[in-house]
């Protein structure tokens, strides 16, 4: 059965250290201005963080890193900030993934080293304004002139895409249409900087409010033929493949955010005083933490589970089904759990909770979007039916 072997703790024991020291300080500032940290980035590069499924030729971990290593990564950077967290979740699993996955020996050696440094980042365009769950819906088109790609249309809610050191975003578009009337969708490298690349303003939002999340317009931007990423009609193929792994890098996050709801509502009730005692004293407060320690501990075993048959899938010992199936329920199950945890902890804290100088405030707001992003809960609630057989 799969755990977490000692490597595993040192290495937990090391992003830990590392997200006390370089993130928690400056967080809450960050956070009030919507500032990312650009470098920040090459820090976390350091460490070796973007590199953990990455091979040595490219700079990566190699045969020392493995899945289960990035989800240790992204949870504890997750429970000091989601922000930092999403920021390590989506470089790498939705901007080194598929360049790692799909690319040619040239497109890797050309944007692979810099990104598992941390000098650049990459970004994954495949939502639009009219198309989310229902991502097959996609509008976005490329058309072929000569040597060049022309695409035109739009992306929506694009994380890691308008930083300072973008390099590049995949985006997928209609690239023809196929003998069944449906669109041929292929996905296409575009480099930032490239001539009707535009990279819309900041969104305001909710939470994640360090994290860079960008619309993008397309408008005859050019592209050469040659970063088109795999083979012509298979980007819809290749960015589902890529969700199943980003929903076990999600469900780290969530765990990191639950777990640090559970630490600070404990410590805030040992210590918080009411009627001449401290609050955890009372059942109302000391049962709900009860059940937050219940939830923390199956969301980890969940999303671990995941991340270990991930790792066995690598090693030619599980099916793409299993994986499958478990990144949903870990999905579903953990970020559910960090919502829940976030409004415990929340209510725990009474009107401190309401307050920005108190961290579960942050968490509060940060918390919703997990629910959604990386295939949302209905949509999870029907691929784990579909595991079980029941008719699509």
């Amino acid at each position: 059965m799969f755990e977490l072997s000692q490597d595993h703790e040192d290495f937990r024991a090391v992003v830990r250290d590392f997200a006390e020291k370089e993130v928690a300080p400056n967080i809450a500032k960050w956070d009030a201005a919507s500032y990312f940290p650009t470098d920040l980035v090459p820090k976390m590069g350091d460490l070796g963080l973007f590199g953990l499924v990455v091979p040595e030729e490219y700079g990566g971990a190699g045969d020392s890193g493995d899945f289960t290593s990035l989800c240790v990564a992204i949870e504890e950077l997750g429970r000091v900030d989601q922000s930092i967290g999403i920021t390590l979740s989506a470089g790498v699993g939705l901007g080194i993934n598929p360049i790692l996955t799909y690319g040619t020996e040239e497109q890797k050696q050309r944007f692979l080293p810099d990104l598992v440094a941390g000098r650049t980042l990459a970004g994954f365009g495949l939502t639009e304004p009219e198309a989310g769950s229902d991502a097959a819906a996609s509008r976005t088109r490329a058309v072929r002139d000569g040597d060049e790609w022309v695409i035109d249309g739009a992306k929506a809610f694009i994380t890691n895409s308008g930083t300072e050191i973008t390099s590049v975003v995949t985006v997928t578009a209609r690239t023809g249409t196929n003998a069944d009337g449906s669109p041929e969708i292929s996905a296409i490298m575009v480099p930032a900087g490239t001539p009707g690349f535009i990279v819309e303003p900041a969104y305001h939002k909710l939470g994640w409010h360090v994290s860079d999340t960008h619309g993008l317009t397309f408008e005859g931007c050019r592209v050469p033929v040659d970063n088109l990423l795999g083979e012509p009609g298979q980007g819809f193929k290749q960015f589902l493949k890529t969700l199943d792994d980003g929903r076990i890098a999600i469900s780290a996050l969530a765990v990191g955010c639950a777990q640090a709801c559970l630490e600070l509502a404990t410590d805030y009730a040992k210590t918080r005083i009411a009627f001449g005692r401290p609050i955890g004293v009372n059942q109302g407060i000391s049962f709900q933490l009860a059940d937050l320690a219940v939830m923390v501990e199956g969301a980890r075993l969940m999303t671990y589970k995941a991340a270990w048959l991930k790792d066995e899938l690598h090693a030619g010992r599980r099916s793409v089904a299993e994986v499958k199936h478990a990144a949903s329920i870990a999905k579903l199950y953990s970020t559910e759990a960090a919502v829940s945890a976030t409004r415990i902890a929340t209510q725990v804290f009474g009107g401190n909770g309401f307050m920005e100088e108190y961290p579960v405030a942050r968490f509060y707001r940060d918390a919703k979007i997990l629910e959604i992003g990386e295939g949302t809960s209905e949509v999870q609630r029907m691929l784990i039916a579909r595991g079980l057989g029941l008719p699509a």
